[in-house]
Parts: C-alpha cells; structure tokens; sequence
C-alpha cells in the first residue's frame, strides 16, 4: 500500500514536470509563415494601367482569386513568432473590365518603402491621381541637403570626395564604314 502510494505521487510529479516542458521557457517554438510575402517594394512597382500578367510578375500568384469578383485580387499575409501574437497584413488589387490596374487597397500604400525611408532616400514611385493623356505628373520636390557638422564622419568622406581629381575617360574614334 506504501509502495503504490508513492509509485503514485512519483509517475504524478513525473506527468506534471512532462506537463510544465510544454510552455517551459527557453523552449523554442517555430515562427508560423502563411499566405503571400508583400514588401513595400512591390507594391511601390505597381503602376496604374498594368496588365494582369504584369501584376503577377510582380506580386505572385495571388491568394483568392474570388469567381464572383473577376476583377480583385487578394493577397493576404499572416506570421506568428513562436508562441507571440499573429500578425496579419492584406492587400487587395482592382482591375477594370479591360484587365488593367486600377486601384489598390490594404494595409500597403505606394510610397517611400521603409528600405529607402532607413537609407533616408525619397521614392518617386508614388502614384498620383490619373492625368490626362498628355499630362506628366510633377515629381515631389527634393528635401535640401544640410552641409555636414565639422569634424563628423560625413564631413572628412564629402572632403575626400572633393579632393579627387576626375580624368576623361577616353573615347575610341568611331570606325569606319564602307
């Protein structure tokens, strides 16, 4: 009787210690991936007036292709780091009746992709409202450049720069033709 009671309270402990491994820190859990990856970069590539396989050359195939919406796309993106909150992102793409891009929706918009926004570079990707054939559409102005703070980095690279003499690249004389 002795026995059976502390063969019980030891596979007991045994079970719970199995139990407490399942969510014992340090334990790695997989990120779980599903769906389309969609950067900022591709969406900054879409231009209103693109073709369907154009799209597709870009974005990939996408996620629900709705029969009885012909002219959307959906593109839906979902990551769960181990154990952590799932993050969702969804895009959605329009085309008119003649298979041309006509808007888009989601949780991406065309604009400064977060790669340019860290290296501090503009994007003239954005997309305007349409113009009129003929028209162009005006690119955004650039931001003034500030001189670099003396004795920075930046400052002894600019004076590198401006130290180096250029040469001419020669050019060959054209050939001759019969």
């Amino acid at each position: 009787m002795q026995n059976t009671k502390l063969l019980l309270t030891s596979l007991t402990l045994v079970g719970l210690l199995a139990l407490a491994g399942c969510s014992f820190p340090g334990v790695y859990k997989i990120d779980i991936q599903q769906g389309n990856v969609v950067t900022q970069d591709m969406i900054d590539q879409l231009r209103p007036g693109m073709t369907r396989r154009q799209v597709r050359f870009i974005m990939g195939n996408p996620l629900i292709q709705d029969t009885f919406h012909t002219n959307r796309w959906d593109y839906l993106y979902s990551l769960q780091p181990g154990g952590g909150k799932r993050q969702q992102e969804r895009m959605s793409i329009f085309f008119n009746e003649s298979d041309q891009l006509v808007s888009l929706s989601g949780d991406f918009m065309p604009g400064v992709s977060r790669d340019q926004e860290i290296l501090g570079g503009s994007s003239d990707t954005t997309v305007s409202p349409a113009t009129e054939p003929g028209q162009t559409a005006q690119p955004a102005a650039q931001p003034e450049e500030k001189p670099a703070k003396p004795g920075s980095v930046e400052e002894s690279i600019q004076r590198e720069i401006d130290t180096i003499e250029t040469t001419p690249v020669p050019t060959p004389a054209p050939l001759e033709t019969r």
